[in-house]
C-alpha cells in the first residue's frame, strides 16, 4: 500500500530540549491514543513520530500567531471545487508554506496537465515544521492520467523538475518580490503570468516533464 502514517506533535514546554522519556510518553499517551488503530499498522515510532522537531518550543498561541491573515481562503483559490488545507495566504510571506506550497501545487498541477500527462490533476502536499521535504505527496488525476498517478508522483518528487522544500519553492517561483498586491482581488489562480506576476501560472516545465515521462 502507498499509505503511510506519520505523526507530528508540537508540545509547548520548558527551556530544555525534550528528553527521550518525555517523547516516548507523548507517543504513548497522545499519538497512540489519538490515531485509529488501522493508521498505526507498520508505523515506526522512532522514525515516523516527530515530536517538537524544531527543538525547544517556548512561544506559542496568540503571542506568536496573531497577525493580519485569514481572509476569504476559498474565494482566493478555487471556489470550493478543490480541497483546501485551511491555511490562508494574506499576511504571510513566501516562507510560509500555507501560501507558497499552494502556489507550488498550482504550478505542478498546471504543468502536468499542460504536458498531457493528465486532463485533470489534484495535488496534495503535506509539511511538518522543521522538516524541509514534504511529508507526503498525493495526486489524483480522476482517471484521466496518460500514465499511472504513482508515476506522476515520482516525476513530482524529481528535484531536476520541481523543488518542493520551502526554500526550493521560493527559488523555483522567484517569490521574493512585492508581487502580491494583485492577488488582493479576483483570486490568486487562473490569472495570466506576466513579468514576475503570478509565476505559478507558468507552464515552463512541460518539455522536461514529457522527456522524463517518455511521452
Amino acid at each position: 500500500s502507498s499509505q503511510h502514517t506519520r505523526a507530528v506533535v508540537e508540545e509547548k514546554g520548558g527551556k530544555r530540549v525534550m528528553s527521550e522519556r518525555a517523547r516516548e510518553e507523548i507517543v504513548e499517551k497522545v499519538v497512540k491514543a489519538a490515531l485509529p488503530e488501522e493508521f498505526l499498522k507498520g508505523i515506526d515510532y522512532k522514525k515516523d513520530c516527530y515530536v517538537n522537531p524544531t527543538g525547544v518550543f517556548l512561544v506559542g498561541g496568540p503571542q506568536s500567531d496573531t497577525g493580519v491573515t485569514g481572509r476569504k481562503i476559498i474565494v482566493d483559490t478555487y471556489g470550493g471545487m478543490v480541497p483546501h488545507g485551511g491555511g490562508a495566504f494574506s499576511g504571510k510571506d513566501p516562507s510560509k508554506v500555507d501560501r507558497s506550497a499552494s502556489y507550488a501545487s498550482r504550478y505542478v498541477a498546471k504543468n502536468i496537465v499542460a504536458a498531457g500527462l493528465a486532463k485533470r490533476c489534484i495535488i496534495e502536499l503535506s509539511y511538518a515544521i522543521g522538516v524541509a521535504e514534504p511529508m507526503s505527496i498525493w495526486i489524483d488525476t480522476a482517471g484521466t492520467g496518460a500514465i499511472p498517478d504513482e508515476e506522476i508522483i515520482k516525476l513530482v518528487r524529481d528535484e531536476e523538475i520541481f523543488s518542493l522544500t520551502p526554500s526550493g519553492i521560493v527559488e523555483m517561483l522567484d517569490l521574493w518580490h512585492p508581487i502580491y498586491g494583485a492577488t488582493a482581488a479576483y483570486g490568486h489562480f487562473g490569472r495570466k503570468a506576466e513579468g514576475n506576476q503570478f509565476p505559478w501560472e507558468k507552464t515552463d516545465k512541460v518539455a522536461l516533464l514529457k522527456k522524463k515521462a517518455g511521452v
